[in-house]
């Protein structure tokens, strides 16, 4: 297993973050790397994303949502294919620093007979990705 990690504190309510995470109709307004996020976020749900990381195509697939628990985190579980060839836990989690500020987690856990191959850029890539959605929804948030 490999796992790629980001993090910023925004200076918002976590609700106020909470709600720009989930407000997926609002994606393609300010998010770079989830251009689309089409369905309903509820935990057993399979909703369709197309993520785009720089310099890559975007992808689209349909992951399955683990977990939604509301001002703190949201989890799918997606699979390149059919599972064991290349599946990714994406996990959004919020924590609370003060009344007034946020500390965003994006990160991701991969694993798959596929791994080693696609590694490389992906740490590289998608790492821009999760860092360029982060400093967006920053901006949204702090609006």
């Amino acid at each position: 297993m490999k796992e790629i990690k980001t993090e910023i504190e925004i200076n918002a309510p976590i609700d106020k973050v909470w709600k720009i995470l989930i407000d997926v109709d609002s994606y393609p307004k300010w998010n770079p790397f989830i251009t689309s996020l089409e369905g309903t976020i509820r935990e057993g749900s399979i909703f369709k994303v197309t993520i785009h990381p720089p310099e890559s195509k975007p992808m689209t697939f349909k992951p399955k949502c683990l977990s939604v628990i509301d001002n703190q985190e949201f989890i799918w579980l997606g699979h390149l294919i059919v599972p064991g060839i290349f599946d990714g836990k994406h996990i959004f989690e919020l924590s609370e620093l003060g009344s007034r500020t946020t500390r965003f987690v994006q990160r991701e856990e991969f694993k798959g007979l596929l791994l080693h191959l696609l590694w490389k850029k992906l740490d590289v890539n998608t790492r821009k990705g999760f860092e360029l959605m982060n400093e967006k929804l920053k901006e949204e948030a702090e609006k």
